[in-house]
């Protein structure tokens, strides 16, 4: 028993060539043993044990055992065979070397060294092992010293590119800038590990301006050569044959200038880098990983970033998306549509701008293909709908803000403007009537007087999508119910130093809605409303009785208002309608067709539209009056906030007395008693308010004052009189009674 398991102990410490070697038959267990123990103490070292070289190849005893060892293991493989033919089978199914054995195996196994791993490894190359030059570009196993770029070695490079670009200069061109962009980012583990270092601001300027100015033209000229004269099809770069070669270095290169796009913060520099990747987007969409990466940073730089720097990345979504509709059109528009929603959370008159452009860009791309455009715009109206309904059914202040803000008017306006510009199409009509819906359902929720910006938002939005869509919207109630809700004639309770901007508003205060300047913008913004929409309805054949009820209204409203102002107004605006009215009369009275003609009936407003009608005129004429005094207003407040005006400073009343005392020294030489009734007045007697008006009269006719002076000086008809000064004193001091009332009052 104790043999059994110091033989398993042995076993256990055995390796398992050793334990091949050792063999498999329990008869010849301590033979096999002693000799798997001296192979494996030979093997462990092959020197002696006192450091001596072993003499086992010199001994021909030895090598006669090694010999058999052969046969021998032949035969424990047949004895196994019968024993376990589960396991041998196993070893002929995956290990037939260790069956198929003979003696010169063994030999050739004894007489090899052991395997010593080198002192350095090598790392794989993407390249390949050799260039063309049969220059191994693997990286050594030792970290090599990064070689520092220098401005003459970016003009050698320049000027070889420009000669010839080879795949070789193609690579290390590459490889300075992405230590270049590493170096830009404050990545220390990445420029360390670059074959390049780039540590100068002049070195990268100059590096980077040839990559941007002229790197691209070079490779394009290596790939295709010079390009076909008049061919407007973009070349794919996976057609050249160099392709196999460059394609690495052209992806290593595409990630280091969407890294550089992050990382600048100039405009111009960031302006070029975008030009030249809008010009670089045939091999951006080679590759699907970077262009998604790209995309997502020009998304960023068309919501964020400066004015110029948002069209060109629109332009590089806009060519992206031409090329690849399948792949990246429908990603794009719902992380553009996102980011519209994200950024309309506050508007301001510096902001509102930017909004429209994006409006404006993301319709153009929902105009690229209106199948993907009415899968977006269904669900995104549909939760428009959605939130519309929760307000509508639970009335709390949380549902009523989810509807009231502007994100969500922003995204109402969005969605008119994208079915009135892609109109006529088959694929979005079905879509004009549920927008209508929720437009005229958001108007309605809070129907009063603090919402009536959120109000005329709404009805230019139903406007602008009846016009171009020529459905016919009922826009025309929700304005004129302004005019019967509020009171024109009611005086302002208080004067506000400024108008207020219903472009930038969506809620009045209360104090807003007391101020003259509420009922002055109200009656502006009606005036344009109505006009606007009668306008889009000027030509059609029933005008005259679409337009009567605003005729009624307004008659009403000149009837009952008393301001002037608002009268001239609306009473110019009631003109132009009944002329327009009567036009369309008068030009429907000669048609020969009848209503039920619907053909004839477009042909006929068709010509009208083209021939113009009164109403039309005066709005082009009042339309471009209206845009050029917003933009003078606009400038205006700017060209205000930056001069500098002088101070107005006007003379207390006080020294005014003074100057007037010393004027008329000769002609009112009072005493002290008059100085000191003069002062008792002034400290609030009743007749102090007297002469704080005559002191203002003089402030406001200092020219009269002045000329009575000097008419005085010169022997005016109280001189000529013979007025003595004593007299002209007693005449200045009054009757005593009312003196005697003074030092009455003085005294009570």
């Amino acid at each position: 028993m104790a043999a059994a398991r110091s033989r398993e102990r042995r076993l256990a410490e055995l390796t398992v060539d050793e334990f091949l070697a050792s063999g498999f038959d329990s008869d010849s267990e301590s033979e096999s043993e002693s000799e798997g123990a001296a192979g494996a103490e030979t093997r462990r070292n092959p020197d002696g044990p006192g450091g001596a070289p072993s003499a086992r190849h010199d001994d021909p005893h030895l090598s006669s055992q090694h010999k058999g060892s052969a046969s021998e293991h032949k035969d424990q493989l047949s004895r196994l065979k019968l024993r376990d033919p589960e396991f041998y089978k196993f070893l002929q199914e995956n290990d037939q070397s260790l069956l198929n054995f003979s003696e010169s195996d063994s030999s050739e196994d004894e007489g090899q060294q052991p395997h010593s791993l080198p002192e350095t490894l090598e790392e794989a190359s993407e390249e390949g092992d050799e260039d063309e030059d049969g220059v191994s570009r693997g990286l050594k196993g030792k970290k090599r010293d990064s070689v520092p770029v220098t401005l003459a070695m970016v003009e050698r490079w320049k000027h070889a590119s420009k000669q010839h670009l080879t795949p070789r200069l193609f690579h290390e061109v590459v490889q300075a800038l992405r230590a270049a962009v590493a170096t830009a980012q404050g990545d220390q583990e990445g420029a360390e590990a670059s074959k390049f270092q780039v540590t100068d601001s002049a070195v990268f300027n100059a590096l980077v301006s040839f990559c941007i100015r002229d790197l691209l033209g070079c490779l394009q000229k290596l790939l295709f050569g010079k390009a076909p004269k008049g061919s407007s099809r973009v070349q794919q770069p996976s057609s050249s044959p160099l392709w196999g070669k460059l394609r690495l270095d052209v992806k290593a290169y595409l990630g280091s200038v969407i890294q550089l796009v992050v990382c600048v913060a100039e405009t111009t520099v960031a302006a070029a880098l975008l030009q030249h990747v809008g010009n670089s987007v045939p091999y951006f969409l080679t590759f699907p990983k970077q262009c998604r990466m790209l995309l997502k940073r020009m998304v960023t730089l068309w919501s964020t970033g400066e004015e110029t720097l948002r069209v060109l990345a629109f332009l590089v979504l806009s060519r992206v998306c031409r090329h690849k509709k399948d792949t990246f059109l429908s990603p794009v528009l719902k992380q553009m549509y996102i980011t519209y929603v994200r950024n309309c959370k506050f508007t301001s008159p510096s902001a509102l701008p930017l909004i429209n452009f994006m409006q404006r860009t993301l319709t153009e791309l929902l105009a690229l293909d209106t199948g993907v455009a009415y899968q977006h715009a269904f669900l995104y109206i549909r939760q428009l709908a959605v939130h519309l309904r929760n307000a509508m059914t639970t009335r709390r202040k949380e549902t009523y803000q989810s509807v009231y803000n502007w994100q969500f008017v922003h995204c109402l306006r969005l969605w008119c403007h994208v079915l009135s510009t892609v109109c006529p199409s088959e694929a979005l009509q079905p879509l004009i009537y549920p927008l209508a819906q929720v437009v005229i359902g958001c108007i309605k929720l809070v129907p009063t007087a603090r919402y009536y910006p959120l109000r005329m938002h709404c009805v230019r939005a139903l406007t602008l999508l009846s016009e171009r869509t020529g459905v016919f919207i009922p826009v025309l109630p929700f304005i004129l119910e302004v005019f019967q809700q509020v009171d024109f004639n009611r005086r302002p309770g208080r004067m506000s130093s400024k108008p207020i901007n219903f472009a930038v508003v969506l809620k009045l205060s209360k104090v807003n809605l007391q101020e003259k300047a509420y009922r002055d913008g109200l009656l502006e913004q009606l005036y344009d409303l109505t006009l606007e929409y009668l306008h889009s309805q000027a030509h059609t054949i029933a005008f005259p009785e679409l337009a009567l009820p605003a005729v009624l209204q307004l008659k009403s409203f000149l009837r009952e208002c008393k301001v002037a102002n608002y009268c001239r107004q609306m009473r110019q605006l009631l003109e132009k309608v009944q002329e327009n009215a009567d036009h369309i009369c008068s030009r429907r009275q000669k048609a020969s067709f009848g209503v039920s003609s619907q053909q004839a009936v477009d042909a006929w407003e068709k010509q009208t539209r083209e021939e113009g009608t009164p109403l039309t005129k005066y709005y082009s004429q009042w339309r471009k009056l209206r845009d050029r005094e917003i933009q003078l207003e606009i400038s205006g407040k700017e060209r205000l906030e930056d001069l500098d005006f002088p101070e107005i400073k006007r003379p207390k009343l006080g020294d005014k007395k003074d100057e007037d005392r010393v004027e008329f020294k000769d002609l009112f030489d009072l005493d002290s008693d008059e100085d000191d009734t003069t002062d008792f007045s002034e400290r609030g007697t009743p007749g102090s308010s007297g002469a704080q008006q005559r002191a203002e009269d003089e402030d406001e006719d200092g020219s009269s004052s002045s000329e009575e002076a000097s008419h005085l000086e010169d022997g005016g008809p109280d001189v000529e009189a013979g007025l003595v000064p004593l007299e002209l004193r007693l005449l200045a001091q009054g009757p005593e009674d009312e003196l005697q009332d003074l030092q009455l009052s003085e005294e009570d």
